[in-house]
């Protein structure tokens, strides 16, 4: 019996020795599946695919969702949906979201902070970035209810009438995000976007997208309907066709200096005579990056002519 007993309690610590040294050793890192954003749910993509993104050091930094064409066919309707709420919504409302979205990422800005130090920057750069970000949200906010004033204008015409000319959004704006950095740049095309009323869909970069999707969240708490913004991941070689030609969308802009995508861009945008802006000089960290006319870039002018009459009823002339 005690060489039984012995027997047993030997191989009962080899057994934990093994077990303790394989999980030290060899134990694999669960990378975080990171979704995309559509109407303001968190959704796999539907085509079920995925992508590792590396960092310079070939590390991997997550599980990305490859985004597909139904997928962006799915924000676009999210994002037609959610104009009409938005655009009738009064700028000063519009302007409290925008300070609640820099609120909202200013506490969470350690994270964002981690996950651009992950794609490859320093501590200094990243948090140059995402101080710079929450800025560019604020500015934004601020001309919410200025920017009417700014480009309106009360026109001198030759007849007994008042003749205005204001400006209103444009609709439903696809977007490709610079493909550089993961946070300033989307966040400066963003903002003047939905400042203005309009609603939008934003490919992420594709080699850095993790703050994307972990800004998506930033916005799903911080009072901003769903649909108005919804950011999808993949490859822009891949889905700018689609962004281009989508007969529902009224607005391009593309971020990038690609010239065989600017020409693709131009010819699909012309089936239905989108606006097309290209940002590809923008240096995103300065301050040139950040201007109401930005805004007006996805603005339509809408020009009203209303007579002009006397409180008796009879038209007066100037």
């Amino acid at each position: 019996m005690a060489t039984t007993t012995t027997s047993k309690k030997v191989t009962r610590v080899f057994s934990s020795n093994i077990h303790t040294n394989t999980f030290s050793t060899m134990r694999l890192e669960v990378l975080k599946t990171y979704k995309i954003y559509i109407g303001g749910q968190f959704p796999r993509t539907e085509s079920g695919r995925y992508y590792t993104p590396f960092n310079k050091e070939g590390k991997q930094l997550a599980n990305m969702c490859l985004s597909s064409r139904k997928d962006f066919r799915e924000a676009v309707v999210a994002a037609r949906n959610a104009f009409g709420g938005w655009s009738a919504r009064a700028a000063f409302n519009r302007s409290q979201i925008l300070y609640r979205i820099a609120e909202m990422l200013e506490g969470r800005k350690a994270q964002f902070i981690d996950e651009i130090i992950q794609q490859g920057s320093t501590k200094n750069q990243a948090e140059n970035e995402v101080n710079i970000s929450i800025d560019r949200l604020i500015y934004y906010a601020g001309w919410c209810d200025k920017f009417q004033q700014l480009f309106g204008t009360v026109n001198p015409v030759a007849s007994s009438h008042f003749n205005f000319s204001v400006p209103e959004p444009t609709g439903v704006v696809s977007i490709i995000a610079p493909q550089s950095n993961s946070l300033i740049g989307l966040v400066s095309v963003v903002a003047p976007v939905i400042a203005g009323g309009n609603t939008c869909i934003i490919l992420a970069s594709e080699t850095k997208p993790l703050c994307a999707v972990t800004f998506a969240e930033v916005l799903n708490s911080s009072d901003v309907p769903g649909g108005v913004v919804n950011i999808l991941t993949g490859k822009p070689s891949e889905l700018t066709k689609y962004f281009a030609e989508h007969m529902d969308v009224n607005a391009i802009i593309y971020c990038e200096d690609d010239v065989t995508s600017k020409k693709l861009i131009q010819e699909k945008a012309s089936l239905n005579v989108k606006r097309v802006n290209f940002y590809d000089k923008v240096n995103w960290y300065n301050d040139e990056a950040e201007s109401p006319y930005f805004i007006l870039d996805s603005q339509e002018i809408k020009t009203t002519w209303h007579p002009i009459e006397n409180i008796g009823g009879a038209k007066a002339g100037y």
